[in-house]
């Protein structure tokens, strides 16, 4: 999914009050900001790899492993790349951090403020086409 360079597309945890306050510093750098809520979206294992693949970050490296289900149900376990982009297109609620693109660049949003790192023209990475 390429974003024009006017619009923040932000994907979060509305449950999460850090989350919320990512999108209202997005909103204060682009008009338009599209948010994704994890639990709404419907990514693929091959959107989340483009994302992944943007960020250069491994799947299990982005999972709240806080989180009781990942604690019940995968902790101790051991995957494959694509098993564990499986795990998070099917489990998006345990994303630890938001996303967010912008134009051709994209950030892991681990506190509020690093979603001004999309205007920082420093270290640019790509968005992908999702």
């Amino acid at each position: 999914m390429k974003t024009h360079d006017r619009e923040i597309l932000i994907y979060y945890n509305s449950a999460s009050s850090a989350d919320k306050k990512t999108i209202a510093h997005a909103q204060g750098l682009a008009k338009h900001v599209t948010k994704y809520d994890y639990k709404d979206v419907s990514a693929t294992s091959t959107s989340w790899k483009r994302i992944l693949s943007s960020l250069n970050r491994h799947p299990k490296e982005l999972m709240n492993k806080a989180h009781p289900y990942y604690q019940k149900h995968i902790r101790g376990r051991e995957f494959d790349h694509e098993g564990w982009l499986n795990v998070i297109a099917r489990n998006p609620e345990l994303m630890r951090s938001p996303i967010a693109i912008k134009g051709r660049k994209v950030v892991l949003c681990e506190n509020p403020t690093d979603v001004y790192k999309l205007i920082d023209n420093k270290n640019p990475r790509k968005a992908p086409n999702l």
